[in-house]
């Protein structure tokens, strides 16, 4: 896939989403869906998180992060889509 194929969305969320597994589920999402990036805590509380492929899956993944792991309480969703960096691999940050 090239450059010109892919998307990137680096995506903000808010609410009660640490220690909840959202990471974790995150990564299992992005993986089965085929994305490629990151995911990690912010001091903050909010999880930061960057998704990068093919732009029905990115969307597809956008979306999912409103609901997150269950037992997280999303109470909103920032995206900023950015050029593509060539991300490989979906992993959690520490």
């Amino acid at each position: 896939m090239s450059a010109a194929d892919r998307t990137r969305a680096h995506v903000f969320v808010s609410g009660r989403v640490q220690g909840v597994y959202y990471r974790a589920n995150t990564r299992d999402t992005a993986q089965e869906k085929g994305i490629d990036g990151w995911v990690q805590n912010l001091r903050d509380g909010r999880v930061e998180a960057v998704f990068e492929g093919p732009e029905d899956a990115v969307e597809s993944m956008v979306e999912w992060c409103h609901e997150g792991s269950p037992a997280a309480n999303v109470e909103s969703v920032e995206v900023e889509y950015e050029e593509p960096e060539a991300e490989d691999g979906f992993r959690i940050r520490r």
